[in-house]
């Protein structure tokens, strides 16, 4: 049987998602937990890789197995023996063909700045002490919804076969003292989003101008665009799957 896991992570102690030969990763841990658990070597698929430090509050795996066990004890277990940074939230029977990468419809990210110094939140939101143009920075956001090849925003010397996503969402809004950024698409490319929260940070601070984005975009070079942003405030948030995805 084919199973998927939801999950979420704090990505502070890992280096990413995605096993690492000589780092430890979310996907190793959760790969030792159930195989320990179902007392049977099992490997594990994610819905996509997270960067080092990165955060999910909702990411989905699949795994299969011949065991036979209780999904709710193995949530339970699960718990009990994974470290205290993450987190099993629901296990449920799929089709034998679902798959938790190929099979998402869309994804949904969070990216937090932080207005004001907070030792509170260090580790969770990305500081920026100058002021930013917000005005400017929702601007920008209609300008992504003009295309839908992001080259530039990707890290060079990935192994995608295209550089096309579609932006569903994509804002900027205002949470207590700090200013957050969600964006929504049916995929998204290796660093994506802290490239596009970078470019457009340098817009909010007046060192690009909101139309030079075009330009940016169709340029499809990543030297063109803004810096990638600290992955410790960025947040997997979301993974949509079709409704009949379910056993």
């Amino acid at each position: 049987m084919r199973y998927f896991v939801e999950l979420s992570y704090n990505g502070s102690a890992y280096h990413g998602w995605q096993n690492q030969p000589t780092a430890i990763s979310v996907q190793e841990v959760l790969e030792k937990g159930i195989s320990t658990l179902l007392k049977c070597p099992t490997a594990v698929v994610g819905a996509g890789r997270t960067d080092t430090g990165v955060h999910a509050t909702q990411m989905f795996a699949h795994f299969d197995t011949e065991e036979i066990f209780d999904a709710e004890q193995l949530v339970y277990k699960l718990n009990a023996f994974l470290p205290k940074d993450v987190a099993i939230h629901d296990i449920f029977k799929v089709k034998p063909e679902a798959h938790a990468r190929f099979d998402a419809i869309s994804r949904a990210y969070l990216y937090r700045i932080a207005l004001k110094k907070n030792v509170f939140n260090v580790t969770a939101a990305y500081y920026v002490k100058q002021p930013l143009d917000v005005s400017k920075m929702q601007e920008a956001c209609e300008i992504l919804f003009e295309y839908n090849d992001f080259q530039c925003f990707s890290k060079v010397n990935t192994d995608v076969k295209t550089y096309h996503c579609e932006i569903m969402k994509a804002e900027w809004f205002f949470k207590d003292d700090e200013l957050h950024f969600v964006i929504k698409a049916d995929r998204f490319l290796r660093n994506m989003v802290r490239a596009i929260v970078g470019t457009m940070v340098n817009i909010g601070l007046g060192k690009i101008e909101v139309n030079d984005l075009h330009a940016i975009i169709q340029s499809k070079n990543r030297s063109k665009a803004g810096y990638s942003v600290p992955g410790h405030a960025l947040y997997l948030t979301q993974v949509a799957y079709p409704n009949d995805i379910r056993l």
